[in-house]
């Protein structure tokens, strides 16, 4: 879901090869090991150290990488493990790196659709209809290949885009009823913190968020924000505040140039607070949002489960302000079910 963006990466700098090798018997099939999913980047030197028998050490050292304690090295959880493989992987030229949840819900149900949005399309918002076909295309670029500031930090571009689908919509032609994208550049690093024998890390990041449209029907801003990310076993938290980068006031109505939303923090807030917690084949997600000025916000539940393969069933909850940028100050009850493709660990 949106609200849990970075929280996957604080366990960034595991390497894969180190992960594969420890659990190889022999020093054969360690190589051959590397030589099919080892990172390109790795030497010579690099795969004999580690085939070698000396796995010890570099153990150790993956282990200061991550900023983790010896003593809470065996308890490297979910967010870690998803990390590791997708450091096989990412720098692939045919991979794709999921960024946020990747889902697809089918069946999208509200207590109340918002029509007024749309008054100044005659007969437009009289067809909308209270449930609708939701989806959520999210991934991410690394952009560095060695370490910047800290030792196994990294820089990221990010892109989700979220669509609302009124595919069942007789009267009208089935339009996609709102749109949202959202670029994002960001930095993540570890923390040599691990209160309650946990571990944490930050990210610092500018985003983009639009819906594309024109006039009275344009929603937009820009926001800096950090984040806190804190790990143990499978339970992961992140605590993001953001300051919104000001824009000009509109000089007249449908001044292009002007502010479209300027009271959003408002009905969104400054922060956001989002938790995973992995339970066997099952994924439990919460996130939400809250303006202490106005005690206006949202929270959002979520439930991932096995389906078939790959493929994940995904239920979802959302109470409160904001699922959608044309939504910012409409609050709504909507539930729905639908496929995801990743889950948030």
């Amino acid at each position: 879901m949106q609200k849990q963006t970075s929280i996957l990466y604080c366990a960034l700098a595991l390497t894969s090869l180190a992960s594969v090798s420890h659990a190889q018997s022999t020093v054969e099939e360690c190589v051959m090991q590397a030589y099919s999913n080892g990172d390109d980047r790795l030497t010579l030197a690099e795969i004999r150290q580690t085939c070698s028998g000396t796995t010890t050490n570099v153990e150790e050292a993956e282990v200061a990488k991550l900023r983790i304690t010896p003593d809470s090295a065996g308890l490297v959880g979910a967010i870690s493990s998803r990390i590791v493989k997708e450091r096989q992987t990412e720098f692939e030229p045919y991979v794709i790196t999921p960024h946020k949840m990747n889902y697809i819900l089918p069946a999208v149900t509200t207590n109340a659709i918002n029509k007024e949005a749309y008054s100044t399309f005659e007969g437009y918002e009289d067809n909308l209809e209270d449930i609708e076909a939701k989806f959520q295309l999210s991934i991410k670029v690394p952009l560095n290949y060695d370490s910047i500031f800290i030792e196994g930090d990294g820089l990221y571009f990010g892109f989700t885009i979220q669509a609302w689908w009124q595919i069942y919509a007789e009267n009208i032609s089935k339009p996609f009823r709102e749109t949202n994208y959202q670029p994002e550049l960001f930095y993540l690093a570890p923390l040599d913190w691990h209160p309650f024998g946990g571990n944490t890390g930050f990210v610092v990041g500018i985003e983009h968020q639009s819906n594309g449209r024109a006039q009275n029907l344009s929603r937009s801003w820009n926001r800096v924000y950090t984040n806190f990310l804190f790990e143990k076993d499978n339970f992961a938290l992140s605590f993001k505040p953001w300051t919104r980068l000001s824009e000009d006031e509109k000089e007249f109505e449908f001044d292009p140039n002007g502010d479209d939303n300027p009271d959003i923090d408002d009905f969104l807030g400054r922060h956001e607070l989002g938790m995973v917690y992995k339970w066997n084949d099952l994924e439990f997600s919460f996130g939400s949002r809250y303006s202490f000025s106005t005690s206006k916000g949202s929270a959002e539940f979520g439930l991932t489960f096995p389906l078939w393969g790959k493929l994940r069933g995904y239920a979802t909850a959302f109470n409160g302000y904001g699922e959608s940028l044309i939504d910012y100050n409409y609050s709504q009850t909507r539930f729905g079910l639908g496929i995801a493709l990743n889950n948030v660990l």
